[in-house]
């Protein structure tokens, strides 16, 4: 267990969370999903959590692993064209990562989804926190829109969710 990143996780209350997505960022994020969904035919959903809980630090859980658990917990998997993103922070590590269904997987690299979690990384290391959501959105939305057009159907619901 890294220890420096256990005190960080067990110091992180929720409270700078909370303000940092407070209501008008949750409520620009759900705009945006439904807007960046209009463009293309995949479903995004964004997920923000605190911490890890200890016992997940113990087993030394990465946030690439908690986003593949948040994935199938929201079941961004359970799209028609297998083409849901889920776009995951982690804040006590400051981390995003994003987890796109295997609809994705041929069309769009690693290093495209990557480019764009280090964009929000830095923004959110800036404290620019609804830059970094707005343009991550945006971001992934281009890219989903390279191999599956506009379409009318909405999946998954575009609200955020708190963890």
């Amino acid at each position: 267990m890294d220890f420096s990143r256990a005190l960080r996780h067990l110091a992180s209350t929720g409270w700078e969370l909370r303000r940092a997505f407070d209501a008008e960022v949750m409520a620009a994020i759900e705009l945006a999903i439904q807007e960046t969904e209009s463009l293309h035919g995949g479903e995004v959903c964004f997920a923000i959590e605190d911490n890890l809980s200890m016992r997940d630090l113990w087993r030394d859980l990465s946030p690439r692993g908690r986003a593949l658990d948040v994935f199938a917990r929201l079941g961004v998997w359970d799209t028609k064209l297998n083409n849901g993103v889920l776009i995951y922070v982690l804040w006590a590590d400051r981390d995003v990562e994003i987890v796109a269904d295997r609809g994705l997987s041929t069309t769009v690299s690693n290093q495209e989804w990557q480019k764009v979690c280090q964009r929000m990384e830095r923004l959110f290391a800036e404290r620019r926190t609804r830059e970094a959501v707005l343009e991550g959105i945006r971001a992934v939305g281009t890219l989903i829109s390279k191999d599956f057009p506009a379409a009318d159907r909405n999946e998954l619901p575009n609200r955020p969710t708190m963890l």
